[in-house]
This record gives C-alpha cells, structure tokens and sequence, in this order.
C-alpha cells in the first residue's frame, strides 16, 4: 500500500522516530508501515543526510535531458525572435537553417517551446472560421505572369504626418518589386513608380489590383488613365472581384506583415519610416523565409521579365477592323451619331468588330461593351463578360467556375 498519501510527510518522520527507538527490527518497522525495505532505507538515508527536508517528495524528472536545446544554441534562436518579434518557430529555425547549415538547430516545437517559457509568445484568441471560398493562382506559374498592385492604408507617423505605402510584388515568388510611401494617391504618382519597375525588372503579363481609384474606375471597361497607359505600355489590368480581398490574399498577407514589423507602432517621423519601409524591403526579399516557397526567400524565387520595357507607351493596334479614335470629350462618331465611350481614352484609337447585334468595342485587350445597330448608347457588357468591368474569372486566384457533378 506504501506511505499514506494524505500525510506522506508526517508517516516517514514516524517511521524516523520509530528507527530511532530501536524497539522493533527494521524488517518489522518497514512491515508495520507497509513499505518495501529499499524504501525504508531510502528514506533513512535522506534523513541522515539533510534532515526533515530529506523526507519532502522530490521532482522525478531527468536531471540531464539528452534532447534538451544546448544553451548556446538557444540564446542564438532568443537572439533571431528578439530581433525578429513577428517571426515565428519555423521561420526562424529555416533562417538560422540557412546560415548555418552544418548546425543541428532544434525541432519547431522545441523552440516554440523555448519561446513560451522566455515569454516571447502571446497566446492567439481561438475564432471561428469561415472556409475559403476562392481558388488558389491557376494561371501564375512563373514570376511575371502576375503582378499585385495596392496601397496599404495609411497611418500616422509620430510627428503627424500621413504615410501611405504603395507596394508592388511578384505574385509567383512574392518578391517586393516596390515599397514606397506617396504624398497623393493618383496616376500621376503612382506611374512614375510603374515606369521605373517596369524599366528595372521588365514587364509582366498582367498587373492585379482593386476596384480603386487610380487603378480603376466606373468607366466603360473600367478603364482609368493608370489602366490605360498599363495598356499601351503592353501590360493587362486585371481586377478582382468587388469586396473579394482574399483574390489577391498573397498581397494582403504581405500587408499584414510589413504593419506588424514597419507601424505597430509608427516612426517618430517621416524620414525614419522611410527608413523602415527599405528596410523592410530589404529583409522581405534576401532574409525572411517564406513558407509557400519551402522557406526559401523572394530573392531566390523571382527572376528579371525577359519582356524588357523601351519606356515608350504605345496605342494598340487592331488588324482590319474598324478604328475610331475617341474625342476630347470621351466620345467617337459611327453611323454620324456621337456616342460617348469614355474620358479616360480621349485621344486614344477603339477597335470596332461587327457582329449580329452591333458593334462590339474594344480597346486593346479589353471589351468596353457593344453599340447596337442604330443606336446611340454604348451598352456595356454583363458582369459576367470578358473585359476589365469583370474580368475576376479570368483572375488566376479569382473564383473558378465549377463544373457539375454527374
């Protein structure tokens, strides 16, 4: 039965006392306190070599763990979390992987453990979720197939000026093209940046973005002047889906990554957060292990578009079909009717296709709607139609159409 375990204590110091007596054998007291003779003497020699506090029951755990994180090793994985606070187990111990691949660095869940018992973790609130609803890239295979544009929302730095970050990545290797702070958030800012990306790593096929001004607007085909010189630079707009963020869920991570790390919280001023955004970019690209690459590194994955950029925007060119060029006041003259198309092509040349309804109109690559025989509208496509007012099917990572089950 062995020692009483509700006064374990009290039981060997009465077992002390009655070894101390001498009145019964040893074989007799042990017999009397229903415990084995190794035990007995066990005890006894604890409390011959520290007293009362011999008889306390003591840690059963290993003193020496073959598997424990050598100290070295572990200040090494502090000294990586400490620099890198939003970096978590695995991406650490890929980074430490990589600059010292002959180190036997620790399992993941060793130094997530590490982590916790520095105090290095903060306990996530456990959510519920609701199950992805859209498609993973189906047509960005390799770097240049897709660009993502966006702005991430502004904020304030600490001496009160307003930083809004324009960020342009590679949607195949994540690589941050661009990561720049804009006074104003209108084509005549943002191309400047285009141009110098397209001129530094080439052109992409298309370049992905939001319904927002200046990537967009409410315009036949949803052109804006920015979509409009992407065009004639040879790159097509592609839009999401309106309200769908996660179609371009690889930008928006990178997102939440550069806020945790460049303003949570803000500089104390705008030179220094200019400081953090290049910085960032810097780490993002050559350091920081990416785990949708096997925790390889941007840097490593992109390669330059072998479709190089001469700086000179051209209009499209339509073959044999009809062409007329858009007036100042956005609209051009078939059949001698005027019919306004859009402002943001003025001067600019619109293919016409015949078909059985009408003439369908296009300019480049995107169908702007078609104008009916005899009329005097443009009539816009469906939202379901091909053309930047809905080309979200067309979107590698937008909503795919499904096939019915037989």
């Amino acid at each position: 039965m062995g020692w009483k375990e509700t006064c374990a204590v009290e039981e060997r110091m009465r077992f002390m006392v009655a070894v101390e007596k001498g009145e019964e054998s040893f074989a007799a007291i042990c017999r009397r306190f229903d415990v084995s003779r190794r035990i007995g003497y066990k005890w006894l020699a604890r409390f011959e070599e520290e007293g009362v506090a011999g008889l306390l029951d003591r840690s059963r755990a290993p003193a020496h763990h073959p598997q424990a994180i050598v100290p070295k090793v572990a200040e090494r994985c502090l000294e990586v979390r400490r620099a890198h606070p939003t970096w978590g187990p695995r991406k650490v111990r890929a980074y430490l992987k990589r600059a010292a691949p002959k180190t036997a660095w620790p399992a993941t869940s060793m130094i997530g453990e590490l982590f916790d018992r520095e105090g290095l973790t903060v306990k996530r609130k456990l959510r519920r979720r609701s199950p992805p609803s859209s498609a993973p890239f189906a047509g960005c295979e390799a770097a240049n197939d897709v660009w993502c544009i966006d702005f991430k929302g502004w904020f304030l730095t600490g001496d009160g000026k307003r930083c809004e970050p324009l960020t342009l990545t590679d949607a195949h290797s994540r690589y941050l093209l661009r990561c720049q702070a804009l006074s104003r958030t209108d084509t005549d800012h943002v191309w400047p940046v285009l141009d110098a990306a397209f001129r530094e790593f080439g052109l992409p096929r298309y370049l992905r973005s939001d319904n927002g001004s200046p990537f967009a607007s409410t315009g036949a085909g949803g052109l804006s002047q920015l979509s409009v010189k992407l065009i004639k630079a040879g790159v097509t707009p592609e839009r999401i889906a309106p309200g769908k963020p996660q179609q371009n869920g690889r930008h928006e991570r990178m997102h939440l990554t550069l806020l945790q790390d460049v303003a949570n919280p803000p500089a104390h001023s705008m030179r220094e957060q200019l400081k953090r955004l290049r910085s960032f970019q810097r780490l993002y690209n050559e350091e920081r292990p990416h785990q949708s690459l096997d925790d390889a590194t941007p840097a490593e994955r992109y390669r330059a578009s072998p479709r190089r950029f001469d700086g000179i925007l051209r209009s499209p060119e339509y073959g044999d079909r009809e062409v007329r060029r858009v007036r100042h006041n956005g609209e051009i003259k078939l059949d001698g009717k005027f019919i306004y198309i859009t402002a943001a092509l003025a001067g600019e040349p619109v293919g016409l296709a015949e078909a059985e309804d009408g003439w369908i109109v296009s300019y480049g690559p995107i169908t702007l709607g078609t104008i009916a025989h005899h009329a005097d509208e443009l009539r816009r496509p469906k939202r379901k139609g091909r053309g930047l007012g809905d080309n979200a099917a067309r979107c590698p990572q937008g909503p795919q159409p499904q096939q019915q089950q037989t």
